[in-house]
């Protein structure tokens, strides 16, 4: 099991949640990098718009903002 900032259980309980009835470890971990990737990339663009409004808080509309140009 690798370290990551979002727990295996969590990702589990999410893929319940859609329906999954059996969830491998390895699919856990997979949507665990990658859901991590995109939370840190989408906080990333966050904080360049906060800093280019002059801005040193990153608000919600920054990360809606953010996601919608990430998440097309």
């Amino acid at each position: 099991m690798k370290d990551g900032e979002l727990s295996n259980s969590a990702i589990h309980r999410l893929m319940e949640k859609a329906g999954a009835a059996r969830v491998g470890e390895d699919a856990v971990e997979e949507l665990r990098s990658l859901l991590e990737e995109i939370a840190v990339n989408v906080g990333r663009e966050a904080w360049e718009i906060a800093n280019y409004a002059g801005r040193k808080t990153v608000k919600a509309g920054d990360v809606k903002m953010a996601s919608k140009r990430l998440l097309r």
